[in-house]
């Protein structure tokens, strides 16, 4: 197989006994080639090292690191080619020994009988001291009445002056925070790249990073879902299938004519939004 980065000199010759049913690797190799992504692109995409690919697409898992390592790679690779991994983990799992048993999760559920239980007290002696208040109050404010009509009938002028009435408290009412902004463009800082990209078509594989080189997002978007990303200086995109998405930068909507399926790169810099 070609390491180049052309996709059609890495198109293996077709195997008759594989057609039906493909290995794991097979698939993602096709699903790849179909996509007319090479191996540098898909490893620059997913931070997946170009070895670690190639080995993949052989079937091959031991530089994976371990099962829980092949997993998370073939679910990244199969995300970045546009295939359900799914299917390719379960394809997995029955040919290597299927997935490890869950961790027991009863330790987590004890944990929260317990938590409610411990303040259970708190409340109890605080309902406990709101009931012996009202009743000392309602006994206080008896017995005073009590005392009012007696100095009255013998004909002794009631005291002028009267305990005073406790006043009732009251809840402060808690300042109410705005809602934010439905949309983070809308107050996007001039000191800053803004980027915001919607699925709005369709599903969409998105991979984002700064201008230091470092991931800012890599996965999927849902039809309707959205993310924004920010950088001092730039940010680059990796759209999966530009044709589902809208993009906003700066705070200005992108009117580019991005086809559906296609894989656009893009960088975005300060000011008037600019595709690099």
């Amino acid at each position: 197989m070609s390491i180049g980065n052309s996709p059609e000199d890495e198109r293996p010759f077709e195997d008759v006994s594989e057609a039906a049913h493909p290995s794991i690797g097979r698939a993602l190799q096709q699903a790849r080639i179909a996509a007319g992504l090479t191996v540098d692109d898909v490893s620059t995409a997913t931070r997946v090292r170009i070895a670690i690919v190639h080995a993949i697409e052989a079937d091959d898992f031991a530089p994976c690191g371990g099962d829980v390592y092949a997993r998370g790679h073939i679910r990244t690779l199969a995300r970045a080619v546009h295939l359900d991994p799914a299917p390719l983990i379960e394809q997995y799992d029955a040919t290597h020994g299927g997935r490890p048993a869950p961790t027991p999760a009863a330790p987590l559920f004890e944990a929260e009988r317990i938590r409610p239980e411990r303040r259970g007290p708190n409340w109890t002696a605080a309902m406990v001291a709101a009931i012996v208040a009202v009743v000392g109050f309602v006994g206080f404010t008896a017995f005073k009445d009590d005392d009012g009509t007696t100095d009255v009938a013998d004909g002794t002028a009631p005291s002028s002056s009267a305990p005073a009435t406790p006043t009732p408290k009251t809840e402060k009412p808690v300042d109410e925070k705005p809602e934010p902004s439905d949309s983070a463009i809308a107050a996007a800082p001039q000191d800053k790249v803004t980027v915001q990209v919607t699925a709005t078509d369709g599903k969409s594989w998105i991979f984002a990073k700064d201008h230091n080189g470092r991931m800012i997002f890599d996965g999927l978007l849902k039809q309707g879902e959205s993310q924004t990303f920010q950088d001092s200086e730039k940010v680059n995109l990796v759209l999966g299938d530009a044709g589902a998405v809208t993009l906003h930068v700066n705070g200005k909507k992108i009117d580019d004519d991005f086809q559906p399926g296609a894989v656009e790169r893009l960088t975005y810099t300060k000011g008037d939004p600019q595709a690099g």
